[in-house]
């Protein structure tokens, strides 16, 4: 649906949420506990390799979005290339309710992909600076965002 929406030009913002409703079961094969009990996993390696597959049925889904808009060409190049797409969460470390060094995939958009930036744990790069690259990409002359005072490191466009 969101894809559809983007190549229909019905919007130019999505946002998806996946919901933790703490169900008791997750439909995934070989998954017998809710999304979210799995994630206070305790590092117990039964319960870490039912999160796992949760986690790769999330990333197929998403896999399939990038294609989808990969897929459809408009004006010369993919929807893919003119969409800035943003997969993260509000966690860092859910068994441990962290928010530190949010894991983030940031696909499309025109940036320079191909590419794993990690930052120092301890002086990490702000988030929000992400936000500033992607505010000035989409053409708005920002210099901050909440506590980002400039455009990420590392993240060029294409």
């Amino acid at each position: 649906m969101a894809r559809l929406a983007l190549q229909t030009d019905s919007t130019r913002l999505v946002t998806v949420f996946i919901e933790e409703d703490h169900n008791p079961t997750v439909k995934v094969e070989g998954v017998t506990q809710g999304h979210h009990s799995l994630t206070h996993h305790g590092n117990k390696p039964e319960t870490l390799t039912e999160l796992r597959r949760v986690e790769e049925a999330q990333f197929g889904t998403f896999r399939d979005l990038l294609a989808g808009l990969r897929d459809f060409k408009e004006s010369g190049a993919s929807l893919l290339d003119q969409t800035s797409v943003l997969y993260g969460t509000n966690l860092g470390n859910a068994n441990a309710h962290s928010n530190d060094n949010l894991p983030v995939l940031l696909a499309g958009g025109g940036f320079k992909h191909g590419q794993h930036l990690a930052f120092d744990s301890k002086r990490n790069e702000p988030l929000a600076n992400l936000f500033v690259s992607l505010l000035q990409r989409l053409g708005l002359e920002e210099d901050k965002f909440a506590s980002g005072t400039k455009t990420m490191r590392g993240l060029e466009y294409a």
